[in-house]
């Protein structure tokens, strides 16, 4: 077990959300992945990971080949094809089915009703497309679509995290400097694309993530187990009860593969 440090560097006034994998979970696709590789929870993480990875290299390029429900439905043949799986052409339908009903990780509403009755702005950025097709229609499903000022996807700048434009369109949008805005994920890549281009950025340590412990690179604010322990750290700063850097009461198992 290692202890992770979290800087207390500076006073974000805009909580940006990832949505997949950080409000939703994406294990509990567990039992349509089941069905066709055998191995649930194995095969959803495998599946997602390959997907935000596919998704990064792309966004590199600055190349837009579909939305992100499009390129999961390829991601998942090519995982058909890795484990010499068939699949049926409802099976590539239904993917999109199951990416729009992720269910919501439980502690959700209370961690964002804790950050918005604090003062904090809330907002989302997600790979989802918009609209009834994508994360409007995740968060309106999970219920917790109105708690949100604005909503965001890199389908607007035709991209995928973690390309520079996808978070400098949230800042612009919200008409707040870069460094106004703190990314709230928990995905370490999401926190480490923000925090290059001027976040700063709070880590959930959800079932299947970890955080990269790497001297030199940039840390969070906020570091703990789901998000109303991620909400509380943040108040505390906002609130001025923590001054300079200390060690984060959370701890995490570095062994444990920093998934997407």
């Amino acid at each position: 077990m290692t202890g992770f440090k979290v800087l207390s560097a500076g006073l974000p006034s805009v909580c940006v959300f990832d949505v997949n994998g950080s409000l939703l979970d994406v294990d509990s696709m567990a039992p349509f992945f089941q069905s066709i590789f055998g191995d649930g929870i194995k095969m959803a993480r495998i599946w997602y990971d390959d997907l935000v990875f596919y998704a990064s290299v792309i966004a590199s390029s600055g190349s837009y080949p579909g939305t992100f429900i499009e390129l999961g439905q390829a991601a998942l043949q090519m995982e058909a094809s890795v484990y010499d799986v068939e699949l049926r052409p409802a099976d590539i339908d239904e993917l999109k089915t199951q990416m729009l009903s992720i269910r919501m990780f439980p502690d959700v509403p209370d961690g964002l009703h804790m950050l918005k009755d604090a003062g904090f702005r809330l907002a989302t950025l997600t790979n989802s497309p918009p609209g009834a097709q994508g994360s409007e229609f995740q968060l309106s499903h999970a219920g917790i679509a109105d708690l949100f000022e604005q909503h965001f996807n890199t389908a607007s700048v035709r991209t995928y995290k973690v390309a520079p434009s996808a978070y400098h369109m949230v800042a612009e949008q919200m008409g707040v400097p870069m460094s106004a805005c703190c990314m709230i994920t928990a995905h370490h890549w999401d926190a480490l694309g923000a925090q290059f281009v001027g976040y700063s950025s709070a880590l959930m340590h959800r079932p299947g993530q970890a955080a990269l412990p790497m001297l030199g690179l940039p840390q969070p604010l906020a570091f703990a187990r789901d998000l109303p322990g991620v909400a509380t750290q943040l108040i505390q700063i906002r609130r001025g009860q923590q001054n300079g850097p200390h060690e984060c009461g959370a701890r995490f198992d570095s062994r444990v593969v920093s998934g997407a």
